[in-house]
């Protein structure tokens, strides 16, 4: 095991061509990445800020995304396929890298299991983590092997805090950043540069849909109270400014995605706290 962990240090950030070209294929949004990439983040936020890592400690968002709401199996790592053999490292490179497999199989299999940065946490504090440097990248189309299950994994030990509202949230966000939803919609969001994103505008406004962000930041700008935020959108990170005081009055349409009821641009908050004993 030692060797496969050292191979997967030297190999980090080395992609398989069918990687490189799902990755240029994929949508702008990955529900389920999306949600491991920030609970990874605000995981390993949390546990330097807390002093629970020396340093600031990359963990796998690609092992959340393998796993979280897979069933389990019971007694697996006891299983004779599930040791890290020469055997059965051979027979999951034949299997599952040498010979081409119908295209779109793992992805498929991803997308059965959509989840929440919520729900991240859960299996994170249940299961604990791998460095991401000991596990395959985010979007990597190969399914893990059955002996990966070996792979260690640091503890977590702590629990998820909701905030019912955005009063609780900033609170919460003077000791670590703290996890949310934005209501995205279309022009509104793509045009607003280093402006403030109040929401819809009117006519001519598409509702995007949710998209999860991470709050790093609160300020009063002309008596207003604005919440910086970190999202990826369109495939590619920044930070925007939201506006706290907008409200959200519900859609028409028959998109099931559509806003229902009146609300807040940013929804949905959590962080992961940890036992610090």
């Amino acid at each position: 095991m030692e060797s496969l962990l050292q191979t997967f240090e030297e190999t980090a950030g080395i992609c398989h061509p069918d990687c490189v070209k799902a990755s240029n294929e994929q949508e702008d949004y990955d529900a389920s990445q999306s949600a491991a990439l920030i609970a990874v983040s605000l995981i390993s936020s949390a546990r330097v800020i807390f002093k629970l890592d020396s340093e600031y400690t990359e963990y796998s968002a690609q092992y959340l995304v393998d796993n979280v709401g897979k069933e389990e199996v019971e007694g697996e790592m006891d299983q004779q396929s599930c040791q890290y053999t020469v055997e059965n490292l051979l027979r999951y490179l034949v299997e599952n890298v040498w010979i081409k497999k119908e295209d779109g199989q793992g992805e498929m299999d991803q997308q059965r299991r959509e989840f929440t940065v919520k729900d991240c946490f859960e299996f994170a504090f249940k299961k604990g983590l791998p460095r991401s440097v000991h596990w395959a990248h985010v979007g990597c189309t190969f399914k893990a092997p059955p002996f990966a299950c070996q792979i260690p994994r640091v503890p977590m030990k702590g629990e998820v805090i909701e905030a019912t509202d955005l009063g609780e949230a900033l609170k919460l966000g003077i000791q670590q950043p703290v996890g949310a939803r934005l209501h995205v919609f279309s022009p509104e969001f793509d045009s607003v540069g280093e402006g403030i994103y109040d929401g819809p505008s009117g006519n001519g406004t598409s509702y995007v849909g949710l998209r999860d962000v991470i709050m790093v930041e609160a300020e009063r700008i002309k008596g207003e109270t604005v919440v910086t935020v970190q999202i990826c959108y369109k495939k590619k990170t920044s930070f925007v400014k939201v506006s706290t005081r907008s409200m959200i009055l519900p859609l028409n349409g028959d998109d099931e995605s559509q806003v229902r009821e009146p609300t807040c641009l940013l929804v949905d908050f959590c962080i992961p706290r940890f036992s610090i004993n």
